[in-house]
């Protein structure tokens, strides 16, 4: 990975609270794992997502996957953290601690 990307990545991770790398946007996941964990999200409150479509950005695709050293899409973060893909934020939604971390609790 390129520093520059590297740089541009920190930037897009920091952008908001909550951040989602996903295949689509917030208002047309193109994948059903992306889906369910921009509804998790929101079912956990998080009102200002920052979203990334790596469909249209094939550097970001595969710089994202490097960065977090996680190999799948969609990918989440809160304050800057790596918080994990689709079934970890399913997961943590269903115990009821991603509320907790995009509340800042």
């Amino acid at each position: 990975m390129t520093e520059d990307l590297r740089t541009r990545i920190d930037r897009m991770v920091r952008q908001k609270r909550v951040v989602i790398f996903m295949k689509g946007t917030l208002a047309m996941p193109m994948c059903g794992f992306s889906a369910a964990a921009v509804k998790a999200l929101r079912d956990a409150g998080a009102a200002d997502l920052g979203a990334h479509d790596v469909l249209q950005d094939a550097e970001l695709r595969d710089g994202i996957k490097e960065y977090s050293s996680w190999p799948t899409i969609p990918q989440v973060y809160i304050d800057g953290q790596f918080v994990g893909g689709s079934d970890i934020v399913r997961d943590l939604s269903q115990k009821g601690e991603l509320a907790r971390l995009i509340s800042g609790g």
